[in-house]
């Protein structure tokens, strides 16, 4: 089930939209304001963005610029009522994946997500980042060609990072994605956080680095 990140201000049409999305078996996340998306983004797992633009703190253009700034690369669709050439330009200028022009019927809404999400789907399994690329189905980290041999509790950790780069990853986060049955402590976690940066040091990966965020957890960042 994907998870869709909603942001449209008017409750009539976003109501309806949220509940198309969840009879198609979406989970929806729905926002009405710039600001609530910015704070709602860093602890939502989306696969895809919906982005009105006429917003009543600012517009879908300046979220899906923030957006890019964070090095998402999840898929952007704007709706909008606005329908001319130089709005529908700066849409895909700032990074939008598809412009659905208002008003739309649900079948088309529905097709383009579909679309979407198969085109994110066929890309997941590489994912760079400041030098190194994750490639998921392998479970392999490179840095240039050398490989990085990572466990698969310390691979999980690193993809949590790699989906939410620059943006904190709560220790609670990272017991969840590795707990599968078993009892995680934040004691562990620290451990394989450990293991992983001293392996990226071993093979003089300089490019990034995993700060500690006191009292909420770590993030991966470009080293400057």
């Amino acid at each position: 089930m994907a998870n869709i990140f909603l942001l449209e201000d008017d409750p009539v049409v976003g109501k309806a939209i949220q509940l198309q999305l969840e009879l198609e078996s979406y989970k929806v996340e729905w926002v009405q304001s710039l600001t609530d998306g910015k704070k709602k983004v860093p602890v939502t797992a989306a696969d895809l963005f919906l982005l009105d633009v006429n917003l009543p703190d600012g517009d879908g253009y300046e979220f899906c610029h923030w957006l890019r700034e964070q090095s998402l690369a999840t898929p952007i669709i704007f709706l909008t009522a606005r329908t001319d050439e130089e709005s529908v330009v700066r849409g895909f200028d700032g990074g939008a994946n598809d412009y659905i022009r208002k008003p739309f019927s649900q079948k088309e809404l529905i097709a383009r997500i579909r679309n979407q999400l198969s085109d994110k789907k066929a890309t997941l399994d590489l994912v760079r980042f400041a030098g190194l690329t994750l490639i998921k189905n392998q479970q392999v980290l490179k840095s240039g060609e050398q490989i990085i041999s990572l466990n698969r509790r310390e691979f999980e950790i690193l993809t949590a990072f790699f989906e939410h780069p620059e943006t904190i990853v709560t220790r609670e986060q990272l017991i969840e994605r590795l707990s599968a049955g078993e009892e995680i402590f934040d004691r562990t976690v620290d451990s394989h956080i450990s293991h992983i940066r001293a392996k990226l040091q071993k093979h003089g990966v300089k490019g990034v680095k995993i700060n500690s965020v006191y009292g909420q957890g770590y993030r991966l960042e470009k080293a400057v």
